[in-house]
């Protein structure tokens, strides 16, 4: 909440994603940021993707502004057709302060007298398009974006830094994870759920996206459970028709609704505490999510049924969504789905239409890396005047090592080869030589005495450091012999540095044991007598140390 305030109040626009879990309250903070844009006489405009939803965000907005002087008003399928010319004209007019609609709020028709905040629900519903037409509304328009699960796309450039994050992490009090279960077809199982819930005096959502056959699906509900009052909702019924149906299972007229995944957002029925979701391998991770998000909303054991075919019919997209949706079933796991589904699908285009895929094979990370390398070198080289007071020069953005030294954990020391995987991705993600000396420690706690390979595998990330400060792209460990490669770029002010100074002042006093060479216009230099990663660290570090040197960077001698 204070993060939106600020936004609100810096004079920048805002472009802010709220990742909360299904019922964290990301509404909460919407209502909170449209009641201050709304008391200083500028217009808020929400969309969100279904009727069902702009209907309870329309009551709750209303109910909670009740004692305050802000006109609300509602644009969708509900709208009565002779109302919706006349809140058109109002909205143009400065009438309304806060509009509430689905994508008829697109339309052009709909005029906005001074619109200042744009708030998108359930982001992940909205195709680019759409996204950008609402952009386009109006300049410099505040705008926030509230997901459980985002897109890839969308979390990638929040992750980057490109749009603003903030992530509700604390559940809902007496709030219980939902026990989730992927199962095949069987008739038992389903009326053993519907039974149980409904025993228990709770209610039951049966998903079935097809609604040519949702009829027959939810006679064979009534077959298998004749005590059971079935309705079906699906959204080629009228309106008033889908609200009173809705409002019907709200109150417990009936124990099961056989729907379409028209129920999937936003509706907040707690008495409602089993799913099952027919087919879950034709869905995606976030519509899984969120449609096991509509249970679970009481201080009861609420209970999710994923039915899809025997796993080796899967493609192996479905199968890891399932898997991953079966994983991650604890509190406040929306952002570790969406999490995973960009790790499944890829992260899409930077500034393309694609919401997800790699963009030209080469990764969303490396297009990053690369970006990142070429504003480094502007700034060092043609815009060096203008950052003169950056100490720090990045010559190199990263050093190879090449080996044919045991560098490695043996299944001798970690056995399970899940755990050595998650060793190696710590070491990897690791910082400073401070975390090191941490990761060390606690690594000879877990498993005992470090062997030597684990060992020279530690010191080969303090190398992989020492070097890349000095300004080494790669270092070769072979043969006893250690060559330490310098850029490729002959014009690099790498050249005229200090610390390439301090090489060739090395080279003179060691001329014996060690040797510039340059092969296929690469310039290394070659170290003999190097036999360990560990041994390698005071050799490289002495290569570009002065008498009256005692650090480099920051790394101890």
């Amino acid at each position: 909440i204070n993060e939106v305030i600020n936004d609100l109040n810096i004079g920048i626009p805002m472009d802010r994603l709220i990742c909360g879990d299904v019922g964290y309250g990301k509404t909460e903070v919407a209502m909170r940021a449209a009641f201050l844009v709304a008391m200083s006489g500028v217009q808020v405009a929400i969309i969100s993707p279904t009727t069902l939803l702009t209907r309870q965000h329309f009551n709750t907005f209303l109910e909670r502004f009740a004692d305050f002087p802000i006109n609300i008003k509602q644009l969708s399928r509900f709208t009565e057709k002779a109302e919706v010319a006349s809140i058109r004209d109002d909205i143009k007019n400065g009438k309304v302060d806060i509009v509430i609609g689905t994508h008829s709020i697109l339309s052009e028709k709909t005029v906005f007298s001074k619109l200042g905040l744009l708030i998108i629900d359930e982001e992940q519903k909205f195709g680019v398009n759409i996204k950008d037409k609402l952009k386009n509304f109006k300049e410099n328009v505040d705008i926030l974006t509230l997901s459980a699960t985002p897109i890839p796309r969308t979390l990638q450039f929040s992750l980057l830094g490109a749009r603003d994050l903030s992530v509700i992490n604390t559940p809902p009090p007496n709030r219980i994870a939902i026990d989730t279960e992927i199962v095949q077809f069987n008739e038992e199982i389903i009326r053993d759920a519907i039974q149980y819930e409904i025993s228990r005096n709770g209610q039951v959502f049966f998903i079935h996206n097809r609604i040519d056959n949702i009829k027959e699906v939810a006679g064979m509900i009534q077959r298998l459970v004749p005590n059971a009052k079935v309705r079906i909702g699906h959204g080629q019924l009228e309106g008033k028709v889908l609200e009173e149906l809705m409002l019907g299972f709200i109150e417990g007229d009936y124990d099961v609704l056989v729907s379409t995944t028209i129920v999937e957002n936003g509706v907040d029925v707690p008495n409602a505490n089993t799913i099952l979701i027919n087919n879950a391998n034709n869905f995606g991770l976030s519509d899984l999510h969120q449609m096991r998000g509509r249970v679970g909303r009481s201080n009861k054991q609420a209970f999710c049924y994923l039915i899809s075919p025997p796993s080796h019919q899967l493609s192996d997209d479905s199968r890891k969504r399932l898997k991953a949706l079966e994983q991650f079933s604890n509190l406040g796991s929306g952002f570790s789905i969406a999490m995973r589904d960009l790790d499944i699908r890829g992260a899409g285009d930077l500034l393309g239409a694609d919401q997800s895929g790699f963009i030209n094979e080469i990764g969303f990370e490396m297009y990053q890396k690369i970006l990142n390398e070429a504003v480094e070198e502007l700034k060092q080289e043609k815009f060096k005047e203008l950052f003169k007071e950056e100490k720090e020069q990045y010559f190199i953005k990263d050093c190879q090592i090449d080996t044919d030294l045991e560098i490695l954990i043996p299944d001798t020391y970690v056995s399970n080869i899940e755990e050595r995987l998650n060793i190696y991705k710590e070491l990897n993600s690791l910082k400073n030589e401070e975390e090191l000396i941490l990761f060390q420690n606690n690594l000879e706690d877990r498993f005992g005495i470090i062997p030597t390979s684990v060992s020279d595998l530690i010191s080969s990330m303090k190398l992989k450091w020492i070097a890349k400060k000095i300004g080494f792209e790669r270092l070769l460990l072979k043969n006893g012999q250690m060559r330490a490669y310098f850029t490729t770029r002959s014009d690099s002010l790498y050249f005229e540095s200090d610390v390439f100074g301090k090489i060739l002042e090395y080279l003179k006093h060691h001329f014996t044991t060690c040797s510039m060479k340059e092969k296929n216009n690469k310039l290394s230099l070659v170290i003999s007598e190097v036999n360990s990663a560990t041994k390698s660290i005071p050799i490289i570090m002495l290569t570009a140390k002065s008498d009256e040197d005692n650090k480099i960077e920051g790394l101890n001698v």
